[in-house]
């Protein structure tokens, strides 16, 4: 249900910023928010909470998107969810509104898993072999997870591949289970 939520709005937000030209301001604010989100616990807080009144969360959203100088739009569309008290679709809307933006531009997002932190020559590399696949300019979110061992996992839409040595540790197990 949430999701559906959270599409309607950032079609509406997406579109309305593209008449207005301001797609750049759209993807800046998207941006914003989506570190705001992560750093703060007082503004999750306000955004999931039941206890919090339409008005008051409609307010403290309008000062946040003040004082976090958000375009008009962004803003006024903060208010009018809170208004609604919709505003715990904020984490979908930003991941709906951050792919229709990469579309707009010819981009897609592959989110890349591996044991260590990627160098700067590495994540470069991956960005090559992943556009001349599949012909679009890739962004890459990568994280870190040591119990890979080794490898990466690359997820660019719905195809996964998995190249970790974990993966591999797991297939060998479970062959060696049915030999045995």
């Amino acid at each position: 249900m949430s999701t559906g939520i959270a599409a309607r709005y950032a079609t509406a937000l997406f579109d309305l910023a593209s008449e207005e030209g301001a797609l750049t301001a759209l993807e800046a604010d998207v941006g914003a928010l989506e570190t705001a989100l992560a750093d703060s616990a007082d503004l999750r807080d306000l955004i999931t909470s039941p206890i919090y009144g339409r008005g008051v969360s409609a307010m403290a959203i309008g000062k946040v998107a003040e004082a976090m100088q958000l375009s008009a739009i962004t803003g006024n569309t903060l208010r009018l969810m809170a208004s609604k008290r919709r505003l715990f679709v904020l984490p979908a809307l930003l991941t709906a509104l951050r792919a229709k933006i990469a579309d707009h531009k010819g981009e897609i997002s592959a989110e890349v898993t591996s044991a260590k932190a990627l160098t700067k020559a590495q994540s470069d590399k991956l960005s090559k072999v992943l556009k001349a696949a599949t012909g679009r300019d890739v962004t890459l979110k990568s994280t870190v997870d040591e119990s890979l061992i080794g490898g990466l996992v690359v997820k660019v839409g719905s195809t996964m591949i998995d190249t970790s040595i974990k993966a591999k540790l797991n297939a060998l197990q479970n062959t060696m289970k049915e030999v045995g």
